[in-house]
């Protein structure tokens, strides 16, 4: 067995995933999936913090433009409940400026990444929640 698929059965974790364009949702889900992550999607933020407190995910992946409550708030809010149990929040957006990510980081995500992800990219951030995880 190559060694990047023995990697990759340590990758997985429970994972939520928000996004308000289902296909992105569903796509990424898929790609979780085959990394071992059991997964949950959501399509705004009310809906994200319900889902949150039913899977209890070690990370989440959010978009920063929902319909309802922007992804900022839903981190907080998050970041909030979480207490001192860590979670791992990546901000998945089309919004890439310096600004967008300096926010991002302020609301509490640990990472901001740009849309469209590719399946390296949802490695790299599988591998930084597995490093901050211990």
């Amino acid at each position: 067995m190559p060694s990047d698929q023995a990697t990759d059965a340590t990758l997985g974790g429970r994972v939520l995933i928000v996004d308000d364009y289902p296909d992105s949702a569903t796509s990424a889900s898929i790609l979780l999936g085959l990394f071992g992550c059991e997964c949950r999607t959501a399509g705004s933020g009310r809906e994200a913090l319900e889902r949150a407190a039913e899977l209890d995910p070690e990370i989440v992946l959010l978009d920063i433009g929902l319909p309802d409550i922007s992804g900022y708030e839903v981190a907080r809010l998050l970041r909030a409940r979480q207490g001192h149990r860590r979670l791992y929040l990546v901000a998945v957006t089309g919004w890439g400026q310096a600004e967008d990510r300096a926010r991002a980081l302020a609301a509490g995500f640990d990472q901001h990444v740009l849309k469209p992800t590719s399946a390296a990219t949802i490695r790299m951030i599988l591998e930084h929640a597995a490093r901050a995880r211990g």
